[in-house]
């Protein structure tokens, strides 16, 4: 697992406001590699108390394969403003035409990846509107609520802020021992202060509303599975968000492509980001006609 402080974009990539129909969005947004053919786009997704930061560490492997990638902070998330109180900008269809928006303001089509919460989302937009995109990667995001266990959590989580501001939430959550990615701040990702100013930096009314969804989540793998695109389910080798049996059920009804990264859990965008980033391209160039495209695989 990396600890590797990583809140600094790649030399190669940079950082700024992604202008859009509905609203400004930051994001860090990396360019094909110098002398690499481009293969296409993408739009990265963080999970629940996560941020663009997220995939800092798969940038440069992407780049490397001909793939532009855009990580963004959803509303309310880090960078991206949204309000402190009102829950309601938060709905999942909400956040869903977010990324429609976002999507037509970078210009597609895009391979659309989503971690944890993000892949909830992506599954969202895209069942609004699949055109924007090429495929669909969810990556250690499952197709209900989240594990009784995390469930628990998270509503420890929403208690805490009804009655705490952020700040001390923070503390409360430290005191308590290491941070799993749902129910606390995310970890793998940048040293303690880095990600104390990403906790800061979001919304009390995201997390609230977000939480609440993590806990609520309908099954719709039935209406994605009917969508065109073509699916990629990825997840660690171990999972208490999301049990693998599940991923690995979900991925059969998508007829997904199933990728299992050793050595990671929750988070394998940090914990193996190399391997991550391998699998991923090698995804995306089966949609893009360079092999058999999806079908089930381990990295």
């Amino acid at each position: 697992m990396t600890t590797q402080p990583a809140f600094t974009p790649p030399p190669s990539a940079r950082a700024y406001p992604l202008h859009t129909s509905r609203g400004t969005f930051a994001v860090v947004d990396c360019p094909v590699a110098p002398g690499v053919e481009p293969r296409g786009v993408a739009l990265l997704l963080p999970g629940f108390t996560g941020s663009k930061e997220d995939f800092t560490l798969m940038h440069q492997p992407l780049a490397a394969r001909g793939y532009r990638t855009i990580a963004v902070d959803g509303r309310g998330q880090h960078e991206s403003d949204g309000p402190e109180h009102d829950e309601s900008p938060y709905a999942q269809g909400e956040l869903a035409r977010d990324v429609l928006a976002q999507a037509a303001a970078v210009g597609g089509p895009l391979h659309l990846l989503g971690h944890s919460l993000g892949g909830q989302i992506s599954r969202a937009a895209v069942l609004l509107d699949h055109s924007p995109f090429r495929s669909l990667t969810l990556m250690a995001s499952g197709p209900a609520q989240i594990s009784e266990s995390q469930q628990q959590r998270v509503k420890l989580l929403r208690d805490a802020l009804s009655v705490m501001s952020m700040a001390e939430t923070w503390e409360a959550i430290r005191a308590m021992g290491p941070p799993e990615e749902v129910g606390g701040p995310a970890r793998g990702i940048g040293g303690q202060d880095l990600l104390r100013r990403r906790w800061l930096g979001t919304k009390p009314a995201q997390l609230l509303a977000t939480g609440r969804q993590l806990c609520t989540e309908p099954d719709r793998v039935e209406e994605l599975a009917a969508v065109p695109l073509p699916f990629h389910v990825l997840s660690g080798a171990s999972d208490d968000t999301w049990p693998i049996p599940v991923l690995d059920d979900m991925a059969a009804r998508l007829n997904a492509r199933r990728t299992i990264i050793p050595g990671a859990e929750h988070s394998p965008n940090a914990d193996q980001p190399l391997r991550t980033a391998q699998a991923v391209a090698d995804f995306w160039d089966g949609v893009d006609g360079t092999d058999d495209g999806p079908q089930p695989s381990d990295a």
